[in-house]
């Protein structure tokens, strides 16, 4: 069975730690292919700043030069909030003899029982976990425990062999704002479209 890796996010710029983060996951997993998943309206997020064709455009220029990456605007033409369990949903269809994992941090996944029907979700899909800096699975709330005790163990939820760098979106744009140097941070075509669209300032 092939392994596909979906990595939402609001990618708001996309940065070097995303990329970082995908290219170890599929790496331990080997998977055949990994989707960036750019947010339209994220139900745990406010609405993003920067409108989202941009993000698209921004995301697609990152990966074009790693061959098992792309880029899906599922999460954009959907009207309304979108749900990580309806995303799945669409990605079974389109790929049903895959096995999907949702990359996410270890901070996101401890908020899994907040998510709009996390019970359905955890069964269509895998999670690949990256255990930020200092966190730990040890304060698992209690609505979570006993199945993640379990998905450990038999592998519907693997732990990353990789930290996320410490970069961040909020970082970056606030760097910007401030008429700061970001080009250690972002691809370089990335920043050369920030620069062109005069986005962030």
């Amino acid at each position: 069975m092939n392994n596909i890796i979906l990595f939402g996010g609001t990618f708001d710029p996309i940065h070097h730690g995303h990329l970082h983060l995908a290219c170890a996951a599929a790496e331990q997993l080997n998977a055949v292919q990994t989707l960036f998943l750019p947010a339209g309206e994220p139900y745990h997020k406010t609405t993003p700043r920067t409108p989202a064709e941009h993000r698209l455009a921004m995301a697609t220029l990152a990966v074009e030069s790693y061959p098992d990456f792309a880029v899906s605007d599922c999460d954009i033409v959907r009207s309304g909030a979108t749900y990580t369990y309806d995303t799945v949903q669409i990605f079974k269809q389109l790929y049903p003899s895959a096995q999907l994992y949702w990359l996410l941090g270890s901070d996101s996944l401890l908020q899994l029982h907040t998510w709009h029907k996390w019970r359905d979700l955890v069964r269509h899909t895998r999670f690949a976990v990256a255990m930020r800096a200092g966190s730990s699975l040890a304060h698992t709330p209690r609505e979570l425990q006993s199945w993640l005790g379990a998905a450990v163990q038999n592998g519907e939820v693997v732990l990353l062999n990789t930290s996320p760098p410490d970069i961040s979106s909020t970082q970056i744009r606030h760097t910007l704002a401030t008429g700061g140097d970001v080009s250690a941070w972002l691809p370089e075509t990335v920043g050369e479209y920030i620069r062109q669209h005069r986005l962030y300032i």
